[in-house]
């Protein structure tokens, strides 16, 4: 069972930094990486959820992972950027942007190279890790973005800015 886990996950990945840990994200996920632009706080939202952008007409929510991730908040740089997936959040596609501290590369990581994540030791729910992918000398922590954004803060979330913007 472990192995059919690990194979789905093979491919292409999107590497990028938060500090100094190393992250990818399914390729397919991604619809493009953005420079830092004007974000719309959005109140009553929670901590992670720097607010909205709105790019080329489409209003698209931004995550800022390293406070859903519980680690310490850094001050936007030239090299922060904001990496615009396409995720299914309660059974419907949404656009999502997660702030990341840099983007690193693509890269492919075969099956072999997949090991499952440590039950222990991260700082990030393991629930949220699809395995640890061995790339070169680093390792990086493959995160499954779907977990992320269906659980219940996140659905809830989703949900009211719906219904907001249907009585709007």
């Amino acid at each position: 069972m472990e192995d059919l886990e690990v194979n789905r996950q093979e491919g292409k990945y999107l590497t990028f930094y938060l500090g100094n840990e190393d992250y990818g994200i399914q390729i397919l996920k991604v619809k493009e990486i953005i420079g830092m632009m004007n974000i719309t706080y959005v109140p009553r939202t929670p901590e992670f959820i720097k607010g909205v952008i709105n790019l080329r007409g489409k209003i698209i929510p931004i995550m800022d992972l390293r406070l859903k991730f519980d680690m310490n908040e850094k001050d936007y740089n030239e090299r922060t950027c904001i990496v615009v997936m396409e995720v299914v959040i309660n059974g419907s596609h949404r656009h999502l942007g997660i702030v990341v501290d840099t983007v690193s590369e693509v890269v492919n990581i075969n099956r072999k190279d997949i090991e499952p994540p440590p039950q222990f030791g991260t700082k990030i729910d393991e629930n949220f890790l699809t395995g640890m992918g061995k790339v070169k000398d680093r390792v990086v922590m493959l995160l499954d973005i779907e977990q992320i954004v269906n659980s219940e803060e996140f659905v809830a979330l989703f949900n009211n800015m719906r219904e907001e913007a249907a009585t709007a």
